[in-house]
């Protein structure tokens, strides 16, 4: 994680409240442990955080291979995020209790969720980084699936940047047929964000094949990096 300090105001640059520095205390604190245990625990290393923009809305598109992701995927960054998070994790009182402390929203998978897109909208809008998850579902292998089409125009409507993102390893520490992760690496790099200028010039289906395209390269590049510290090692 870079050693900058995070902001301590609002997503959208506005001085919070007392209620709102609280939070901002909560979601740095919880964040930090992560990253340690990101760390210590997985390994992790992420590259390209700069190219995230440190405030107002953006929308953050990223493969999927664990439970683990929507944690991983904004650690490196000096801000808060949003998660969209599918609705049956909400059904358990503490959980979803937690998860809603840290951000988090439900969607229902599936299904033209209207509550979920104009929540995800508004949130971009109040200036959050909102991270989803394109495919809709953990990937098999850690190979990445279709990506729902809907997406393309989620982010016309949002007119924010879109910034690809790309989890590696995450699928080994926790495979979707094992209760508990395990040991292992997980990295993760951000890419060139579509600035709004670019994703207005295309169309919905041309922006969920970029963004594919996209993150593709990234974890072709993060897998050539494990190949290369395997081959490394004495």
């Amino acid at each position: 994680m870079s050693g900058r300090r995070e902001c301590a105001r609002s997503p959208s640059g506005r001085r919070p409240g007392l209620r709102g520095r609280l939070h901002h205390l909560y979601y740095r604190v919880m964040r930090q442990g992560c990253w340690w245990s990101f760390i210590l625990l997985l390994g992790g290393r992420a590259w390209g955080h700069r190219h995230v923009p440190r405030r107002g809305g953006v929308l953050l598109v990223s493969n999927h291979q664990s439970y683990l992701d929507p944690m991983l995927a904004t650690l490196a960054l000096p801000r808060q995020c949003s998660y969209m998070a599918r609705e049956s994790l909400f059904r358990v009182r503490t959980f979803r209790v937690l998860i809603g402390s840290l951000n988090a929203f439900p969607v229902r998978r599936g299904t033209a969720d209207l509550r979920g897109v104009k929540e995800t909208l508004r949130r971009l809008r109040d200036g959050y980084a909102v991270l989803i998850f394109p495919e809709g579902t953990r990937s098999a292998g850690g190979q990445m699936g279709p990506i729902q089409p809907g997406v393309g125009m989620l982010a016309r409507r949002a007119c924010v940047p879109v910034v690809p993102v790309a989890i590696d390893g995450a699928c080994q520490v926790w495979p979707r047929d094992r209760t508990l992760p395990r040991p292992g690496t997980v990295h993760i790099k951000y890419g060139r964000p579509f600035s709004v200028e670019q994703v207005q010039r295309m169309t919905p289906e041309e922006l969920v094949s970029r963004c594919r395209d996209r993150i593709g390269s990234l974890l072709a590049d993060l897998r050539a990096v494990r190949r290369w510290r395997n081959r490394s090692r004495p």
